[in-house]
């Protein structure tokens, strides 16, 4: 398949830094779902909230996707701690956001939330993971957009093998400088697949690299061809696409489907949750062997026996899964026991 190349800004606002992203814009929109859903949920009394009190809930997790996905960043995929300085970390909009980071802010909003309303923490673990598959289906999308996070070499024709305009060797080949800007580097390839004509991106293409040196764009111009360099870039899997279907759609929808038919007879409070954990950790840990490892660790990406940093946070999930399990049971047998001797 040939990858797209759509632009990672959707709108370009003029005279401003900043510009809209497809990437921000998968955020909003996991959001809106989300609380859409936990709303259902509530009017369905899944969970003891109103549904009120169930769409005050996505600002505690706005914030802690933001905040935990950026520390995760920080932690687990920064071997310099750079992310972790505080004019480094607020830069959100050049990336920098780990799932598993943001997996953690939710588990902490989450609880916050629970203590002011009052109820059980693992009833809201329960709602936000059915909630919170659409926005993973939706930022795995927009990773496709901006061509990151992609996988492993294969073979062309082999599952929907692509190539990418972000390989490193598609980079080389295209003489596209990470001393660019980001913006300049998209732009670039825009115009390398002849989704821009040169008149609209050297306008808004920088003087200078990170390092001041001025680039002499005209110069560079001739070696911004797609068509000329492709044959000898490599064919890579669209993990991401693959990350988005099972990590997303597919647990979304299987959890949807567990909620509607146990909706007479609803699971031990924090199942749910534990079954979004392990399914997620099942598919994350799988598609690890065909996903890209992270440059930062080396050739294999290993960081733990073997292990992948995704597969390492996501063995850690299976066990959050089995502690929620465990800490459901005993706090309900011992509800159940205060109950018997009251009678």
């Amino acid at each position: 398949m040939d990858f797209p190349c759509w632009d990672p800004v959707l709108f370009d606002i003029p005279g401003l830094p900043i510009d809209l992203r497809w990437y921000g814009l998968m955020y909003v929109v996991g959001f809106v779902i989300g609380q859409w859903i936990l709303v259902r949920l509530a009017r369905a009394r899944f969970w003891p909230v109103t549904a009120q009190q169930a769409a005050d809930l996505v600002v505690y997790l706005v914030l802690g996707v933001m905040l935990g996905g950026r520390l995760g960043y920080a932690l687990f995929y920064d071997p310099e701690f750079e992310l972790i300085l505080p004019w480094n970390f607020i830069k959100v909009w050049k990336g920098g956001l780990s799932f598993h980071g943001g997996l953690g802010g939710v588990c902490l909003a989450s609880l916050l939330f629970a203590r002011r309303q009052k109820i059980p923490w693992a009833k809201v673990v329960d709602a936000v993971a059915i909630a919170g598959c659409p926005g993973i289906l939706a930022v795995r999308i927009a990773n496709f957009i901006n061509g990151e996070l992609y996988g492993r070499v294969t073979e062309k024709g082999v599952g929907w093998a692509m190539q990418f305009p972000t390989d490193s060797k598609a980079s080389s080949l295209l003489h596209i400088s990470d001393g660019w800007t980001m913006r300049d580097r998209e732009l670039c390839i825009q115009y390398a697949f002849r989704r821009s004509s040169w008149e609209d991106i050297a306008g808004k293409l920088s003087e200078v690299d990170a390092s001041g040196t001025p680039i002499d764009w005209e110069r560079l111009r001739p070696y911004f061809d797609w068509e000329a360099v492709r044959s000898q870039v490599p064919y890579r899997h669209p993990s991401q696409l693959y990350e988005g279907i099972g990590e997303g759609f597919v647990l979304g929808v299987l959890l949807l489907l567990l909620c509607w038919f146990t909706r007479r007879h609803p699971l031990r409070r924090g199942c749910y949750g534990a079954i979004f954990l392990l399914g997620y950790a099942g598919v994350r840990f799988a598609l690890e062997y065909v996903r890209q490892p992270d440059a930062q660790f080396g050739p294999g990406g290993s960081v733990l026996l073997g292990l992948t940093m995704g597969q390492t946070l996501s063995a850690a999930m299976v066990v959050g899964a089995a502690l929620i399990l465990l800490l459901s049971r005993t706090r309900d047998a011992a509800h159940e026991s205060t109950a018997s001797k009251a009678v």
